[in-house]
């Protein structure tokens, strides 16, 4: 395998200056640059990524690791993720731990060994990555999403989840719903807790009972919400409206209301959390709660870059505001 001292040879310079045409990080006349170009081709050279990264002490890649999930909303902060790193010259190594913890710490180890810059996580609270693996490489900065098991040490970036929850159950009462019902998230999750409690929260300030049975517990997934619904649906007086804690619960709802041949919004209104982009292809299009996932995945970058600069600065918080989406899904008082 060609080594750039062969070019260098080749092209009759030295192996600085091939380095400053290959990064393009310094002036070099234009006849050198065509003489080592011309080199690099005949030899078919090709930059050691390895090499280089040893040098400087950086890959330019960044680790994240998620738990497998059916729920669109993973994807598509992925997708940001990946675009930011792309933008800022960065390349995204992803790792999908399938909901095992024995696999997530296995794969938190294997990105570490691999020396990426910094590392983004974004999985369930009942699978706890490993305090002694992180402890192990100091170094390396650990971005959190959604939530963080060791308080005080990683950066977070989460959504307000209180003000969404307690935002989507406002529009409701606001609308003239007073049967409402919420299909929460998993229980062990912060996220579904504050969307809980924002929804309780709404209800409580309008001076409305949640009837019994109207809380319904899901798992944030396409089926979870089918099954909550139906639950909702077998009761004596079923809700008038349904808030479900994500927006993948909310497509299980409208096929549990479209098996009970009942209609949306006429017969039961329905408020959704995320504004995952399947949300406004239903039909009727989804009322719901707005994430910013591109710039949840851009926030994620850009913290992880600041935090490489500055290791030493206090870790923090980083809290986005939710902001509601209206559309069919919920019929609108007349004013």
């Amino acid at each position: 395998m060609p080594t750039m001292k062969d070019v260098a040879r080749l092209a009759g310079v030295s192996t600085s200056t091939v380095s400053h045409v290959i990064n393009n990080n310094r002036f070099v006349s234009e006849s050198i640059r065509e003489k080592i170009n011309a080199a690099i081709a005949q030899l078919n050279y090709a930059p050691s990524a390895l090499a280089r990264s040893l040098k400087i002490n950086q890959t330019r890649t960044i680790g994240m690791l998620i738990t497998s999930s059916s729920n669109p909303f993973y994807s598509e902060v992925v997708q940001g993720v990946e675009r930011s790193c792309y933008e800022r010259g960065y390349s995204l190594i992803l790792c999908n731990t399938n909901g095992d913890e024995e696999r997530m710490n296995r794969s938190i180890e294997t990105l570490l060994q691999k020396r990426v810059d910094g590392l983004i996580m974004m999985f369930t609270e009942n699978h706890c990555p490993s305090k002694e693996t992180l402890s192990r490489y100091p170094s390396i900065p650990v971005i959190m999403m959604d939530w963080a098991p060791f308080a005080g040490v990683n950066d977070i970036i989460q959504d307000n989840a209180f003000i969404g929850g307690k935002m989507a159950t406002e529009f409701l009462i606001a609308q003239g719903y007073q049967r409402i019902a919420c299909i929460t998230g998993p229980l062990d999750k912060t996220t579904a807790t504050q969307r809980q409690a924002g929804f309780r929260q709404a209800m409580q300030d309008a001076g409305l009972a949640i009837l019994p049975g109207f809380e319904v517990t899901g798992d944030f997934e396409f089926a979870g919400g089918l099954a909550a619904m139906h639950t909702l649906l077998a009761l004596p007086e079923p809700p008038q409206a349904v808030f479900a804690g994500n927006d993948a619960m909310a497509v299980g709802v409208y096929q549990a209301i479209y098996q009970h041949k009942l209609r949306i919004p006429e017969d039961i209104a329905v408020v959704g959390y995320d504004d995952i982009q399947l949300a406004q292809y239903l039909t009727p299009p989804l009322t719901t709660i707005h994430q910013p996932k591109d710039e949840l995945g851009e926030l994620a970058i850009d913290t992880l870059l600041h935090r490489l600069q500055e290791p030493e600065a206090e870790a923090q918080i980083l809290v986005l505001t939710p902001e509601l989406v209206v559309r069919g899904s919920v019929i609108i008082k007349a004013k």
